[in-house]
């Protein structure tokens, strides 16, 4: 099992460490192999999400370094995981308000109308450096792996904007709006990796001849020494209490993510006020206040109503 960062030496500098990681494999018993994982994460006191499913595991959790050393220790113990990549990141406390882990019939939901296995398929893998001369050949296409309101945070400079708010809507997106030539180099990518291992095997089953991903997502290539992030515009989104993290570490930086209401630039996301929306956007301070963190009149005006008859 490789764990994979830039900067290990960073992570003993802070208290607590963030693992990102995922392995596509058969699980004969998803509810065993859950059971020892609630119990290891409680006996390590380690926070945050694991999904099980049979085609594998997909977690991200958070604890002291110690805490972390021994979660990917354990892991490696398991003949099943030896060869699953860890991404690190330093914090100075838990990323996670609880431990979760659930089942779930994949561990990232794509709803495919073909039979697709990343083990068996996927597109070309680049490291970061190779990723970075792929993205600057001139007939290359960048397909953003993510959703909507993650693009908006920060994404590949070029990149496609797939118009879809969950990951699972894709395979319906491709076949109705990816008009282009099928030999075009089409270059995906996604967070941490495990979104493009299925983005790519269901492109090269659409018929698309040349098609790569970049190993290890987003963060992995923000942490990378030769590139820096270069050519990545705004923050990453990440699913934890940072919300976002910086990927471009050259001079070369810009803000791309606009505020719902004004369009004034930020990089703060809000959930709206109204329980039932809870509509996640981008918002200014200004409008914060403006508009009382709603994310629309319409949601405003029945907060205020149901209020009021309550």
């Amino acid at each position: 099992m490789t764990v994979t960062t830039s900067k290990l030496e960073n992570a003993a500098e802070q208290d607590y460490m963030i693992l990102l990681y995922y392995y596509f494999t058969p699980i004969e018993d998803p509810l065993a192999l859950m059971d020892e994982q609630r119990n290891l994460c409680k006996d390590l006191s380690l926070k945050g999400r694991i999904l099980i499913a049979p085609e594998g595991i997909n977690g991200t959790v958070s604890g002291t370094r110690e805490q972390a050393t021994a979660y990917m220790d354990a892991m490696r113990a398991d003949p099943r995981f030896q060869s699953m990549v860890f991404k690190i990141d330093a914090t100075s406390d838990h990323a996670f308000p609880k431990m979760s882990v659930k089942f779930r019939n994949e561990i990232v939901r794509f709803d495919s109308p073909v039979p697709i296995d990343p083990t068996q398929k996927t597109g070309i893998r680049l490291a970061p450096k190779a990723w970075l001369d792929a993205m600057n050949q001139p007939d290359a296409i960048i397909l953003d792996g993510r959703s909507d309101y993650e693009y908006d945070l920060g994404h590949f400079r070029g990149a496609i904007r797939p118009d879809l708010s969950t990951f699972r809507e894709f395979p319906a997106w491709i076949d109705e709006h990816l008009k282009i030539p099928k030999d075009r180099p089409l270059l995906t990518y996604c967070t941490g990796g495990i979104r493009c291992e299925k983005l790519s095997a269901y492109l090269l089953e659409a018929g698309f001849t040349n098609v790569a991903q970049l190993e290890g997502g987003i963060v992995t290539y923000g942490k990378d020494e030769a590139t820096q992030g270069a050519r990545f515009d705004g923050k990453c989104y990440v699913f934890d209490e940072r919300q976002s993290v910086p990927i471009n570490h050259t001079e070369d930086q810009v803000i791309v993510g606009r505020c719902h209401h004004c369009e004034t630039p930020t990089e703060r996301f809000i959930n709206c006020k109204y329980d039932f929306c809870h509509n996640q956007h981008l918002c200014c301070d200004r409008c914060l206040d403006e508009h009382d963190g709603f994310c629309s009149s319409n949601c405003k005006a029945t907060y205020d109503a149901q209020s009021v008859t309550s």
